[in-house]
């Protein structure tokens, strides 16, 4: 049974490398660019699972999901591929700043929670932040945001880098047998019943095949315009910087990923960290030309949390381009309305790279339990 995937960031990548495990599939990956491109070369990859506010039905159990596979995929592609995945496994730090005590209760119910569930949570004060982490800064003279009061540890959630993990994909995929088409474009969808389209019309030729895959981010509205059934994903830029300190903030032993006021500091290395990232929205259309006060007000916002950034040297800055779908909840993952044998895995928003892992075993799912063609 032939299946093609159209997209290779990391949703793409890991669909066709948990399918390459399958019996009796024979996969194709066809991409107009090279792998982890677009939203996923920009990603910081912070995996933020257990201390998310999502607690039941599918985005908590996507969540739980993917953590879990995580544990297993990385180890197995570095065993299958040779890669070292930088994989940070010292968990999240959430900074609170002067929250209401309703913010705090809730925290402590997500606490009781998580533990029913068998996850790690722990709200911390003051003075245990400040001695386990010496260099979050908890009285901001600058007044660049209220005081820090506290914070939530998450010793079970991770931190990936998100090309490096795509590449691996990539090339454990390959191992398996999977076929990779990158530089080719996808010019048209032809359809041999209303609800059965049989192949793709490329740059590189046609391509058949018995179910189809969409993993292609902003690329997915113009392939299902093809189709007659446009799913409306619109662009949302963020911004981010490689910010380089020289040594390890705080103690050089635990370095986890520290968030506070929807602003990541993120080690990567030793002394460097990634800074991010900014979230803007179209003006008109969907040009969005990068805010250059929002990317400096991320950096002095990151600064107010860990002084010890004002000294570091800006390496470089990027941006990427994150896809979010119109009027319905992120992601889109099910059959194209009005196909068999169209799938969708698109649209994560900001969380492609947490929730690729359970995103490609529910496409699995529908392949595998439905068979050819739906």
């Amino acid at each position: 049974m032939n299946v093609v995937i159209i997209g290779c960031g990391v949703v793409g990548a890991v669909i066709a490398y948990e399918l390459s495990q399958v019996k009796g599939l024979k996969i194709t990956v066809c991409d107009r660019q090279a792998p982890a491109q677009a939203s996923t070369g920009a990603a910081l990859g912070v995996l933020m699972g257990v201390i998310s506010q999502k607690i039941k039905g599918k985005a908590w159990q996507m969540r739980q999901t993917s953590i879990q596979r995580y544990e297993t995929l990385i180890p197995e592609l570095e065993a299958l591929t040779g890669r070292k995945i930088p994989f940070n496994r010292q968990g999240i730090l959430m900074l609170l700043s002067d929250s209401s005590l309703e913010e705090m209760s809730a925290w402590e119910k997500l606490v009781e929670i998580r533990h029913s569930q068998g996850w790690n949570l722990e709200i911390w004060d003051t003075a245990k932040l400040e001695n386990i982490c010496p260099q979050v800064d908890f009285y901001d003279g600058l007044r660049l945001r209220e005081k820090v009061t506290g914070a939530v540890y998450s010793p079970q959630d991770r931190q990936i880098d998100p090309t490096a993990l795509t590449l691996a994909l990539v090339e454990a995929a390959q191992q398996n047998g999977v076929t990779f088409k990158f530089g080719v474009t996808v010019l048209d969808a032809p359809t041999s019943t209303p609800e059965f389209c049989n192949q793709l019309e490329t740059t590189e030729g046609k391509i058949a095949a018995d179910w189809f895959v969409i993993a292609a981010g902003l690329g997915s509205t113009p392939l299902t315009a093809k189709l007659n059934q446009i799913i409306d994903i619109r662009p949302v830029l963020g911004q981010a910087l490689q910010m380089r300190v020289g040594h390890r903030l705080g103690n050089p032993d635990f370095q986890p990923a520290i968030t506070g006021n929807d602003v990541h500091i993120v080690p990567v290395g030793d002394g460097d960290y990634w800074v991010g990232a900014t979230v803007e929205f179209p003006s008109k259309g969907d040009e969005i030309p990068p805010n250059q006060e929002l990317l400096e007000s991320i950096r002095e916002q990151a600064i107010a949390f860990c002084p010890e950034l004002a000294t570091a040297t800006i390496l470089r800055t990027w941006s990427g381009l994150r896809p979010r779908p119109e009027g319905r909840p992120a992601p889109v993952i099910g059959k194209l309305p009005g196909f068999s044998n169209v799938l969708l895995a698109t649209g994560h928003y900001r969380n492609g790279v947490l929730l690729a892992p359970a995103t490609a075993y529910a496409i699995r799912e529908m392949i595998i339990s439905q068979g050819a063609g739906g």
